[in-house]
């Protein structure tokens, strides 16, 4: 086997990324004991896959690979309003892959582990000869009467979304050199919030016992308002014009409205949209002040089904293609 076998990779590069988590017993035994819960608290547990060439370009630094393998899933604990505890972790390792990818893979992965104080408990590696992919299952922790579900939005309750929304579809395209006429700093903006999202877990703390339904926008801002119309039987009008952009999306509709299309279906943004009661719109307001990142109010839960896309003077928008779909 080439370069470092599966125990040399655990014994040099992964140990340390258990050292703050005591029933991971330093990746020595054949699993892990999570810690128990606080009182009145629950255990969230998320899980996903990337690979090489589906999820991640080719030529993507594997620093930032590792970072996003992390950071999505520690999207979806924020949906949940859950602080991180743990993840696991299986690697499959092309046989060619060399280690001075998987050093910088783990590298980057390290950085993400002490910034989220959310330490390696365990997992698995093999080689095999498709494609590098990694798998992560989060685990995280929140109040009982806190989790945030998809399914309890009511008609009257206000849309809102967190940062900016189509950074990470329009970084896919810049990252392949498809947006050759904006302006360089715009392009790499993009192609960072690509490769590496920004998960919103201070802002689903916040939320967490606030807001009546969440989720992450993970397959795009369209497909997953409608997750929560569906989830909870509503409808939903968005309003175009009030959808937060970042100034590099706003100089590629400049000179393509088209895009506009791929900012609401293309997914990869990973922020939160969230279901806001009438009676805990001050609270949210407050929070918009004061808190680490952007709320912006973009429509309005209605009865019925479905997502409805307006202009602000009303008049309906339609687009063909909802989100990404999963094959």
């Amino acid at each position: 086997m080439p370069g470092l076998s599966e125990f040399e990779l655990i014994e040099t590069l992964l140990k340390p990324l258990a050292v703050n988590a005591p029933g991971a017993f330093a990746l020595a035994d054949d699993a892990a004991i999570m810690p128990e819960p606080l009182e009145g608290h629950v255990l969230v547990i998320t899980k996903d896959a990337l690979a090489v060439g589906s999820h991640m370009l080719f030529d993507d630094p594997p620093g930032d690979m590792a970072r996003k393998a992390l950071r999505v899933n520690l999207s979806d604990l924020a949906s949940m309003g859950a602080s991180p505890v743990g993840f696991f972790m299986a690697l499959c390792i092309g046989r060619d892959t060399k280690d001075r990818f998987l050093k910088e893979f783990i590298s980057g992965l390290a950085e993400d582990v002490e910034r989220f104080s959310i330490p390696l408990m365990g997992g698995d590696i093999i080689r095999q000869d498709g494609p590098f992919i990694v798998t992560i299952t989060a685990v995280g922790s929140v109040k009982r009467e806190d989790v945030l579900r998809r399914s309890h939005a009511e008609p009257g309750d206000s849309l809102w979304v967190s940062g900016t929304v189509g950074d990470g579809a329009l970084g896919l395209l810049s990252a392949r050199g498809q947006l050759g006429t904006l302006s360089a700093r715009s392009q790499a903006f993009l192609s960072n919030r690509y490769r590496v999202p920004q998960p919103r877990v201070e802002t689903g703390l916040f939320l967490a016992g606030l807001v009546s339904a969440c989720t992450d926008v993970s397959d795009g801002l369209l497909a997953d308002v409608d997750h929560i119309c569906k989830a909870s039987g509503v409808g939903c009008r968005i309003e175009q014009d009030a959808i937060p952009l970042s100034p590099a999306a706003k100089e590629v509709v400049q000179s393509n409205k088209g895009l506009w299309q791929t900012i609401l279906t293309g997914g990869d943004d990973y922020e939160l949209a969230f279901a806001v009661p009438a009676a805990r719109g001050a609270a949210i307001t407050d929070l918009m002040r004061t808190g680490p990142i952007q709320l912006t109010r973009i429509g309005i839960f209605e009865p019925g089904s479905g997502t409805t896309l307006v202009h602000a003077d009303g008049v309906g928008v339609h687009w063909e293609q909802l989100g990404f779909q999963h094959e």
